[in-house]
């Protein structure tokens, strides 16, 4: 069970993580995001730091820096490795602070380089905990099983995954060598595109402008994934003000959280139970399941209209989804993204799923 008291410290290998999501998500610049959100879940985060040679990440410099991440800079030297130099720098900072805050309990790592396997081992013979955290189409086979937790960042709430688009196949493309005369760029010609989806899933900075119930349920959702007790109001606020810390119940037209979360109870977003102090009530989500068969009978509906006979992507669903229904959020049945609650409808023998290779993405039937 995750203490309340969790006190994170997190090491970014930043160039691994940076150039695993744009090579292998066709994400760039690098959304920290979700990696906040997902730490702001497990504990609080005390220390922040990223390694790299800026000058190759000028866009993300400026994001990190927002974020109140310390930047740690790694030059490229003539005639060295830039890679050791950030990883050994990597390495004796996290044992000195280890050494010298003992009240630090968890170490978050974010690479997918085997490299820091001896790392990791170090922490946790120092009785430290290792959350690791990378991209996995990068990430070493003998790096996961050496944490405590790891993260695959693709599968965190929040990330937009765009894997790149690739040309169309041709009998003799894998062999080919590229051209060498200036050609038409064939990334341009995809046979169906697949536009963003209009409503982020996660708020994004400040949650006046947001969908405070989603923000409420996304928090309740990772909280209840990662503890094994109940969730109580105040640990859900103290959650929330971690991902948003200018976060206020007040903006939203609320006197204080318990009346917030008493009029989300009435929008049956969450479910309060009495705890076991007096005015911090548990909070869930809904037992009655009535709602999530609607929830799943929509996705079925709009997978049986849509699928031709190889099925229907998963990319775009949503949309389609939420043109039936326009405030459909899987946030409000308690998963954290869309293709947990795909994953949900599979588990319930509604509809069957499998990966394309082709189209790096997810092709859907009704069952």
């Amino acid at each position: 069970m995750i203490s309340d008291d969790e006190r994170i410290a997190l090491f970014l290998d930043y160039e691994n993580l940076a150039i695993g999501a744009r090579e292998g998500l066709g994400v760039s610049p690098f959304d920290f995001g979700p990696i906040a959100d997902a730490l702001a879940e497990r504990g609080g985060v005390v220390a922040r730091r990223a390694y790299a040679d800026w000058s190759y990440f000028d866009d993300d410099r400026r994001l990190l820096a927002r974020a109140q991440v310390e930047l740690i800079e790694i030059p490229q030297r003539l005639g060295g490795s830039r890679k050791n130099a950030a990883d050994i720098k990597l390495a004796v900072d996290a044992i000195e602070l280890a050494y010298e805050r003992g009240f630090v309990t968890t170490f978050a790592i974010g690479t997918g380089d085997s490299d820091f396997t001896p790392l990791v081992h170090k922490l946790r013979e120092m009785d430290k905990r290792v959350i690791g955290i990378g991209v996995q189409s990068s990430t070493s086979a003998l790096l996961p099983p050496a944490c405590d937790e790891f993260l695959f960042y693709d599968r965190l709430p929040g990330v937009d995954a765009r894997p790149p688009v690739r040309r169309p196949r041709r009998p003799a493309d894998r062999h080919e060598p590229a051209p060498t005369t200036p050609a038409p760029d064939p990334v341009v010609v995809v046979t169906e595109p697949d536009p963003p989806d209009p409503a982020p899933d996660e708020p994004v900075g400040s949650t006046a402008d947001g969908d405070v119930g989603r923000l409420v349920a996304s928090t309740l959702a990772g909280l209840q994934r990662h503890t094994d007790g109940p969730v109580l109001a105040s640990r859900l606020k103290r959650a929330i003000l971690r991902k948003d810390p200018t976060f206020d119940e007040g903006d939203h037209g609320f006197r204080g959280f318990g009346e917030l979360l008493r009029h989300l109870q009435g929008e049956r977003v969450v479910e309060l139970r009495e705890g076991s102090a007096q005015g911090d009530p548990e909070v869930t989500f809904p037992e009655d399941g009535s709602a999530d068969d609607d929830a799943f009978a929509l996705l079925v509906d709009v997978v049986r209209e849509l699928a031709g006979p190889g099925g229907v992507q998963l990319s775009g669903l949503k949309d389609q989804m939420r043109k039936r229904v326009p405030d459909f959020s899987e946030k409000r049945h308690g998963f954290n993204s869309f293709l947990s609650f795909a994953k949900a409808a599979r588990a319930r023998g509604l509809v069957a799923m499998e990966w394309d290779d082709d189209l790096a993405d997810h092709r859907l039937r009704v069952a």
